[in-house]
């Protein structure tokens, strides 16, 4: 569906060039939710700007939906843009045109007939749960109401790609969470390519299939979330990762206790699949002469799987603590030991 082959962009500045896509190899599926992922300057947001020729790579050929958009210019771009939508963080609503109206607007510059277009309006306001406000303005929404609209007036023309560029960073978190299942539902219904930029890895973990991660113009890892998750490899993913696994009062908790009990080893523990559901701490206590203090802990779904991460403190005799680490490593579980008290 999308292939981005050997692609760089470099602006030039008054400070000299700047690579901000710097040989960028990609292939996307039809009907994945792709996310790429990195901090500011990372150059995914150029990357998501060259799928839909708003930016043109200096190298490179891109691909969306059979059209090489690198390349094309004039009316067999904009034909082509039909088929790549966009949703943008600040929602980019006309404020002087109602709901209704907003989600018209490409229906009208593409030229179809009155009819047709209230239908598809109509449509697609209940596809995103917008009945009742039809004929509201943008400045009597809500932030998750504005998006709403935002993807219903993305969707009107039918596209093939929907791009979300930080879609969600605007919002709180309630209001992010429904928005992502909005998508989610979205790409199961109608089986539409999503490709989303974040700097929110809990937006990676909620709804993407694959994940990209960029620094420094290039992509540094890529993989299936859950792989990413269990073994991120790159020091920038494992800060990415953290984010979500590893809640910032986790290292309050560990330095407290390091402090109150001068023995044992703190052990992470990871969870992937259905080794997330089984009773391990309970067998440990069972079949071992150790002690065991839950510190901290969370399971988190994502679209291919659970995915969990366990702190606990082990204390015993030396030889049982390690007999006991090693039956947490038959298990199919992650082991790493924090630090010996």
């Amino acid at each position: 569906m999308i292939s981005i082959k050997d692609v760089k962009k470099i602006f030039s500045t008054k400070n000299g060039k700047v690579n901000a896509v710097d040989n960028v190899n990609l292939e996307i599926n039809e009907g994945e939710i792709f996310g790429v992922i990195g901090y500011s300057g990372a150059g995914k947001s150029t990357l998501i700007r060259m799928l839909n020729g708003l930016e043109i790579p200096t190298e490179g050929v891109v691909s969306v939906a059979g059209n090489e958009v690198s390349r094309i210019k004039g009316a067999s771009l904009r034909k082509a843009r039909q088929e790549i939508s966009m949703i943008f963080q600040h929602f980019n609503l006309l404020w002087s045109r109602t709901v209704r109206e907003n989600i018209a607007f490409p229906l009208e510059i593409a030229g179809v007939p009155k009819k047709a277009r209230l239908e598809r309006v109509n449509e697609l306001i209940k596809l995103v749960g917008l009945d009742g406000r039809e004929d509201a303005y943008p400045s009597q929404l809500s932030g998750g109401q504005k998006q709403r609209v935002g993807i219903a007036r993305a969707l009107a023309n039918n596209p093939k790609v929907l791009l979300c560029d930080e879609a969600t960073s605007a919002l709180d978190p309630q209001t992010t969470d429904s928005i992502l299942d909005l998508l989610v539902d979205i790409n199961e219904r109608l089986g539409l390519t999503i490709v989303l930029i974040t700097h929110e890895m809990h937006v990676i973990r909620k709804i993407c299939h694959r994940v990209a991660v960029m620094e420094g113009g290039r992509i540094v890892e890529i993989g299936e979330v859950l792989d990413v998750f269990q073994k991120p490899k790159e020091p920038i993913t494992k800060r990415f990762v953290q984010q979500v696994t590893e809640p910032e009062e986790t290292k309050e908790t560990i330095t407290h206790l390091l402090s109150a009990y001068p023995n044992g080893q703190i052990v992470q523990l990871g969870f992937v699949g259905g080794s997330a559901e089984q009773p391990l701490i309970t067998n440990l206590i069972r079949h071992y002469n150790v002690t065991v203090n839950v510190l901290q802990g969370k399971i988190s779904q994502t679209q291919s799987g659970s995915y969990g991460t366990l702190f606990i403190h082990i204390d015993g005799e030396s030889d049982e603590v390690t007999r006991a680490i090693e039956y947490i490593h038959s298990q199919k579980v992650g082991v790493e030991v924090i630090s010996h008290a």
